[in-house]
C-alpha cells in the first residue's frame, strides 16, 4: 500500500473543518449533559481553547517556524489545544456515542493535519524545520524569546475557535435547561 500523496493529506486535512461543524451538531444532538459533566468538561475545553490562544500568539502561520511560547514543549500546540478541547467536549456531552464522535474525529482529521502541515513546512523551510524538530536552533526563524502578542492572535483567526467552542458549550447548556 503507498502512503498518500501531499494533495490528498492537503484535502484530509481541510476538511477537518467542515467535519468539525458536521460533527459538533450531531454531538450536540446525541449529548445528553448535566450540571456536572459540563462544567468539568468545559473547564478541559477552555484549557485546550487557552493552550491554542497562547500558541496562535507565537506563530505567524505559514511564515515562520519558531520555538516560542508552547512551541517549546509540543511541535503542535495548535493540535494539541484542539485535542483538548475535544476531551473537553467529550466530557461536557455525557455521551458514549459523543465520545467515540469526537475521537474518531480527532483520530482521523488531527495526524492527516500534522502529516500535511510537516511537508508544507518541510518544503517552506527545508532544514530550518527539520532543526526545530529535533529541538536545535534555528537561523532565520523567530526568537524562541518572543512575546505573547494578541494581534497575533486575531491574525491567526484564532476567534473563530473560540467562537466555535462558545457556540458547542451554549448548545450544551441550553440541552441542560
Amino acid at each position: 500500500m503507498n502512503p498518500p500523496d501531499h494533495g490528498t493529506l492537503a484535502r484530509a486535512a481541510r476538511l477537518r473543518v467542515p467535519l468539525g461543524f458536521a460533527s459538533g451538531v450531531v454531538a450536540v444532538w446525541f449529548a445528553q449533559p448535566n450540571a456536572r459533566t459540563l462544567a468539568v468538561g468545559a473547564a478541559i475545553a477552555c484549557v485546550g481553547q487557552a493552550l491554542r490562544i497562547w500558541a496562535s500568539g507565537h506563530i505567524n502561520k505559514s511564515r515562520e517556524v519558531t520555538a516560542s511560547g508552547p512551541y517549546r514543549w509540543f511541535a503542535h500546540p495548535l493540535y494539541v489545544g484542539s485535542s483538548v478541547m475535544g476531551i473537553g467536549l467529550a466530557a461536557a456531552s455525557n455521551s458514549i456515542a459523543v465520545a467515540v464522535l469526537i475521537a474518531v474525529y480527532l483520530g482521523v482529521t488531527i495526524p492527516a493535519a500534522i502529516k500535511a502541515e510537516e511537508a508544507f513546512l518541510r518544503r517552506r523551510f527545508g532544514d530550518e524545520y527539520d532543526r526545530y524538530r529535533r529541538g536545535g536552533s534555528m537561523t532565520g526563524g523567530a526568537d524562541a524569546e518572543r512575546r505573547f502578542d494578541v494581534r497575533q492572535v486575531v491574525a491567526n483567526r484564532e476567534y473563530r475557535a473560540v467562537i466555535g467552542v462558545a457556540l458547542v458549550l451554549t448548545a450544551l447548556l441550553l440541552k441542560l435547561l
